[in-house]
């Protein structure tokens, strides 16, 4: 060690030679499987007026959980799309059931409208930027894997979004 030894006192009074703390190495990040495994489990009834309280609720669940910013940003916009669509074309409410499944994000929004005429085509063509509405179904399934059940009943969607282990916690 060059320069001026340090010193403390240890509890006792003696004094204590303290090793240079920033030689030190730092200690290594926990890997993905020493991580605590949080666990997402909202579920939440909502209606037109309560889309913003919605979405903070799926934002604070997911960072929570730990995912990925990116991945809370992608998950936000499908969780706006579906519960809008739910309750406008649905009958003014749905729900929202959002957990984690492995190493995916899984966000099922029922309402309990007519239903769609064709639910697996529903938003499979890319809609033109000048349209002044109807992209929404193409835009969640760019950011995931998207299933739609259509019956007597109402309409489920259900998007799947990867959030693997290696990608907690990441910017």
């Amino acid at each position: 060690m060059t320069g001026t030894a340090r010193f403390r006192a240890t509890p006792d009074g003696q004094p204590h030679r303290v090793e240079n703390e920033a030689a030190r190495p730092s200690p290594a990040p926990p890997t993905t499987d020493q991580l605590p495994q949080a666990t997402i489990d909202l579920r939440q009834s909502f209606t037109i007026a309560d889309l913003y309280t919605l979405r903070a609720a799926v934002e604070a669940h997911a960072t929570a959980d730990g995912v990925a910013r990116h991945t809370v940003d992608a998950l936000l916009i499908i969780v706006s799309e579906l519960a809008t669509n739910a309750v406008l074309h649905g009958g003014g409410r749905a729900d929202l059931t959002l957990s984690r499944g492995g190493n995916d994000l899984v966000c099922v929004v029922r309402d309990h409208g007519p239903g769609l005429p064709d639910p697996q085509d529903a938003g499979r063509t890319e809609v033109s930027p000048s349209a002044l509405n109807g992209r929404g179904l193409w835009i969640v399934r760019q950011l995931s894997k998207l299933t739609i059940t259509t019956g007597p009943d109402g309409t489920t969607a259900t998007a799947i979004v990867a959030a693997p282990p290696g990608d907690v916690h990441a910017s």
